[in-house]
């Protein structure tokens, strides 16, 4: 089923490149807001200008976007933000397909957890370990394979292929916010996220909150005189864990086969400052999920609906009420539009690049850059290597021969969707 252009441009996929860039991106420690994130951004704005594109590489007014009534949030500090869009210069009336990923990734955590350090890449046999290895470095390495094949193809493009390599997903959407305003658009995108073979054409949204509970303290040998504030929040968790139950009671169809797809988790808990101090405060920090279409807005009111009637039904509690704020990353919920061919495309390119079995549709349980395209209005999906169980854990990895069954797959979309001359 494949052309002979496009059987040309399959024909220079590099996969002992591929490898080699999987491990030179996993060794630049890019954690979010870090200044290796930066040097990141300036090491591919290299690459891409060598493949021919025209390059914008350039500093984030981060006090103009943070002032934006429609920023994202974020968590991690910074005092720097470097944005990078590409484009192909050749084109003519044809659309512009958007190659998009984040360049960032989360703390290693525990370094006692991995096997060596996870910022030197480990190879066994296929599968390369390490930080980032699926989230995403090797979905930014499936794009470039995919631009330089196309390029040593010497393939001209009716079209044009854009290019966004973005900072802070990890913490609200900070990168591809300030793409987007700077003026970068598409017809089409594909954000390279691990998706274990799967079409994600939906992603739940998510909010960050803070939940402050108020004691009263004591010494510890004279409890009786003091409420703890952690024995205060129980009854609140408590309430927390049936507003879940509430809230992913019949979920979209795309959501259905996720066990808990609009997750409410409790990630931090901090409570006292002196072991025989009762304590007078309690502060728990989560993420509420946000339901396919949910306005955010409704979202927060409903969690602190069930704070404040939880708080009335609770003896101390209705005197000294808890208190709900949002801080860190906002996401909506996103989809890309219901009978959009770009999935049908996808599926073809993957059969007949790949010759593997058909690509399925699904939603995804996170947050992601997805909802801030599908934002601006351009219908987006999400499509890459790894499986996104291990990302964020010490059992990071990604298979070097999954990264290269996305490159082709993507080069043939490219194709299928910009057009040749």
């Amino acid at each position: 089923m494949l052309n002979d252009v496009e059987a040309a441009v399959l024909a220079e996929i590099d996969e002992a490149g591929i490898g080699r860039t999987l491990l030179e991106l996993i060794a630049v420690p890019s954690v979010t807001g870090s200044a290796a994130e930066s040097e990141l951004q300036h090491l591919l704005a290299g690459r891409l200008e060598r493949l021919g594109l025209d390059v914008d590489l350039w500093s984030m007014d981060l006090e103009a976007l943070r002032a934006d009534p429609g920023f994202p949030g974020a968590e991690a500090e910074r005092d720097e933000a470097w944005g990078l869009a590409g484009v192909t210069p050749d084109g003519g009336d044809g659309p512009t397909f958007v190659l998009q990923g984040h360049v960032d990734v989360v703390p290693p955590g525990d370094p006692d957890a991995w096997d060596g350090d996870p910022f030197v890449p480990r190879v066994t046999g296929d599968v390369v370990h390490g930080r980032g290895a699926c989230d995403m470095k090797a979905g930014l390495v499936a794009h470039l394979a995919a631009l330089s094949a196309i390029r040593a193809a010497g393939v001209r493009l009716r079209g044009r292929v854009g290019v966004h390599f973005v900072v802070g997903e990890e913490d609200g959407g900070l990168g591809a916010f300030g793409t987007l305003r700077r003026g970068y658009r598409g017809d089409v995108c594909v954000i390279t996220e691990p998706t274990g073979g799967a079409l994600v054409t939906a992603n739940a949204g998510a909010l960050t909150f803070r939940l402050a509970v108020p004691g009263k303290a004591a010494h510890g040998s004279a409890r009786d005189q003091g409420v703890s504030a952690f024995d205060a929040y129980l009854p609140l968790h408590r309430a927390l864990g049936r507003l879940e139950a509430e809230r992913n009671r019949d979920p979209h169809p795309l959501m259905a086969e996720h066990p808990i797809p609009y997750a409410l988790s409790v990630g931090t808990v901090r409570a006292g400052d002196w072991a025989s101090s009762v304590p007078d405060l309690l502060v728990a920090e989560g993420r509420l999920g946000v339901r396919l279409g949910e306005d955010p807005a409704r979202a927060r009111a409903a969690f602190e609906r069930c704070v404040a009637q939880a708080c009335a039904d609770d003896p101390w509690l209705r005197g000294h009420p808890a208190v709900v704020t949002w801080p860190g990353g906002r996401f909506a919920s996103g989809r890309l539009p219901e009978g959009h061919p770009l999935p049908g495309v996808m599926r073809g390119a993957y059969a007949d690049a790949v010759g593997a079995a058909e690509l399925r549709e699904c939603g995804a349980p996170y947050g992601s850059d997805l909802r801030l395209y599908a934002g601006a209005g351009i219908p987006t999906l999400q499509f890459g290597p790894g499986d996104i169980r291990v990302a964020h854990s010490a059992r990071e990895r990604v298979s070097v021969a999954e990264v290269v069954g996305v490159a082709r797959a993507l080069a043939v979309t490219v194709l299928r969707t910009v057009g040749t001359k």
